[in-house]
């Protein structure tokens, strides 16, 4: 009998799937993560497990109607998609909307922004295992929805706005809600950040997830995510709409050099402080007047052929709407480039080198959103070719 050897071999690399259905995500998404070990050598990401076809559901409705079917590409910033939107066709309309009108669409926007932040924030305290924060940070967020529901009559699909202008007004009672919860916002905002800057919490999210400046520039990545490793890009300030071409002396710029989760998460927390500056500045100087065209430019629900590109600073970054008209009462064409779709090309870097246990954290930080990212593209890897489903094609699939 021969006696037993001792062999030494280097570990073997393991593909280990996370998600689509996973307790660490908020949305389904596909992580196909190669690991030696702990150690991430590879990522490949796979996303349409939410695809909906909204852009090809657009062609098929009116103007008016995908008003409401854009404001259901994201629930967490959907004031932000009709807004988006509605500026394309006014553009293409040759429409401009009162002053009360504009400053009204950027209140609700700063507004979204704080409720989108502490919902992100909550998100990665619950990732961390830190449940009592996410329990106090979403108990915060209530309040902001509180507010939308009612300024707007909904906590989620605001419907606030319309062609030409918005619904709904803001009382002298709704301002001083307002400013009550905004207070209140700024007063909790002290905490998170005291808490986020815990020894423990910072040991879960230094040096986690780096973007160096560079490479965020070269993979195009947008909003907190871009200003965290130092690029300094907002379209409230590179492109004003709405009010903040009169509000840019009222709020300033956040941006990092720490390159890390733990730098998006701050970025976010110091985003509150400005959001809160631009809702008091808005309060203050609240035009008085009309909130909307006073006869409705959309009698006729038609609109001129045209075409318009339209840009707004989401909660998550640049969001960038494309819109062909028909002439008639629809759309030829739209195309939507959300900010998530930007910032999921950087994921491979921020992962790769990291820990296996890194990758909720990582996730959570860039802040994604899957239903309003997903496309559904077929790829036949031996052909080399690559095919676009269609609507009906989908439908037919689904009987």
């Amino acid at each position: 009998m021969s006696e037993p050897k001792e062999i030494e071999y280097e570990y073997s690399r393991l593909v280990v799937p996370v998600g689509p259905i996973h307790p660490a995500l908020k949305e389904p998404v596909h992580f196909r993560v190669t690991v030696r070990g702990e150690e991430i050598l590879d990522v490949d990401l796979v996303l349409g497990h939410a695809h909906r076809g909204v852009e090809v559901l657009a062609q098929e409705r009116n103007i008016l109607q995908n008003l409401y079917l854009t404001e259901r590409i994201c629930g967490i910033c959907s004031h932000t998609h009709t807004t988006c939107y509605a500026q394309a066709i006014e553009e293409i309309k040759g429409i401009q909307i009162p002053e009360r009108a504009s400053y009204l669409r950027a209140l609700i926007f700063e507004l979204e922004r704080m409720h989108s932040h502490l919902l992100l924030l909550g998100v990665m305290a619950y990732e961390i295992g830190y449940d009592t924060l996410f329990m106090q940070i979403w108990n915060m967020r209530e309040g902001i929805l509180d507010l939308f529901e009612e300024v707007t009559g909904n906590r989620v699909h605001h419907s606030m706005n319309v062609i030409g202008g918005v619904r709904w007004d803001l009382t002298p009672e709704m301002a001083s809600r307002v400013s009550r919860v905004a207070d209140g916002v700024e007063e909790a905002r002290g905490r998170l950040q005291v808490a986020f800057m815990d020894r423990t919490v910072e040991k879960r999210l230094v040096g986690v997830g780096v973007m160096s400046r560079a490479d965020a520039r070269a993979h195009c990545l947008v909003g907190p995510t871009a200003r965290a490793s130092g690029l300094t890009m907002d379209v409230r300030r590179d492109d004003p709409y709405a009010a903040y071409g009169d509000l840019k002396g009222d709020y300033s710029l956040v941006v990092s050099d720490g390159m890390d989760a733990q730098a998006r998460v701050d970025v976010r927390i110091r985003e509150l402080a400005e959001s809160i500056n631009i809702v008091r500045a808005i309060l203050e100087r609240l035009p008085q007047g009309d909130i909307r065209l006073k006869e409705s430019p959309m009698r006729t629900v038609k609109v001129p052929e045209g075409e318009a590109v339209s840009r707004v600073e989401a909660p998550r970054g640049e969001l960038i709407y494309y819109l062909r008209t028909d002439g008639a009462e629809g759309l030829r064409r739209l195309k939507v480039r959300t900010p998530s779709q930007a910032n999921f090309a950087g994921i491979r870097k921020m992962m790769v080198g990291g820990e296996l246990a890194d990758v909720p954290v990582i996730l959570a930080s860039i802040d994604p959103c899957m239903s309003c990212t997903n496309r559904l593209t077929v790829v036949d890897e031996a052909a080399g070719e690559q095919r676009t489903v269609g609507l009906e094609e989908l439908r037919r699939r689904g009987t």
